[in-house]
């Protein structure tokens, strides 16, 4: 499609979609992300996905569409991850894939094998040529991916190797920051809120507070160790800081904590 104005308004498919860009530039709208474009670039929308062109500079765009039944069943090549996981991955909707200039132009290459096939062929869906072409794009994808340091299960963490990293680092409060922990596993700091809560049902900061505060209270109960100490273990600026941080979370002083502690 070689337009100025793009032909539909912000919308969502049925189906999987890579949009390579042919030429021209703009703006790519894709779910809350305003992505840049130009010629070269791909982008990958699956069914959960809004998305809009803004046209600045007259664009061809090339559209590949399939459903998630076009891979299945068949086994003439395996990937380390699925076409539709690689289609779902809320990195590549914040950001393109970077391919280096060799990657580039074998991509191009394969778009223009696509079309001239196309152009010949009626019945694409159960072409093997078509699937492998289609199939090798995933593995571009790959290496790019590689080469951004996206992990394949990005948005997807093992859970317990999560939890793991919060457990070890509740001591240094700069390494489970937001913005520390989500660059670690490789999810988009905006994005991270969102899945702690939807695969842990608790919210990222009661969990890291809730965690934090059953260590001091041990800590507290024990009675060997002095609250100045418990706070430079903890990254506290002081035993006041620790304490007032205590009484926030448990409504009561931790010199009470302990004396209650002490008579149980």
């Amino acid at each position: 499609m070689d337009t100025d104005v793009y032909h539909l308004p912000v919308h969502s498919h049925t189906y999987f979609e890579m949009i390579y860009v042919y030429r021209g530039s703009g703006i790519h709208q894709h779910n809350n992300n305003r992505i840049p474009y130009e010629a070269g670039d791909l982008f990958l929308i699956s069914p959960e996905d809004e998305h809009y062109f803004e046209i600045g500079e007259r664009s061809r765009f090339v559209f590949i569409k399939f459903t998630d039944s076009y891979f299945s069943g068949r086994s003439y090549l395996s990937l380390s991850a699925s076409p539709e996981k690689i289609m779902r991955l809320t990195l590549l909707k914040e950001m393109k894939p970077v391919m280096d200039d060799a990657g580039k132009v074998v991509l191009r290459n394969t778009i223009d094998n696509l079309l001239t096939y196309w152009k010949q062929e009626k019945d694409l869906s159960n072409s093997a040529l078509m699937y492998f072409q289609v199939l090798s794009i995933f593995g571009l994808i790959r290496e790019a991916m590689v080469r951004m340091n996206v992990r394949i299960d990005q948005g997807q963490p093992d859970k317990e190797e999560m939890i793991s990293y919060i457990h070890q680092h509740i001591y240094d409060p700069s390494l489970i920051k937001i913005r520390h922990i989500a660059g670690h596993f490789n999810i988009s700091p905006n994005y991270f809120s969102a899945y702690f809560k939807r695969n842990f049902d608790v919210s990222y900061r009661d969990y890291v507070n809730e965690y934090r505060i059953r260590l001091i209270e041990n800590r507290i109960a024990s009675g060997k160790v002095t609250m100045k100490q418990i706070a430079d273990e903890f990254g506290f600026t002081d035993a006041s800081h620790l304490s007032h941080y205590f009484k926030q979370r448990k409504g009561i002083q931790p010199g009470s904590y302990r004396k209650d502690a002490e008579h149980l």
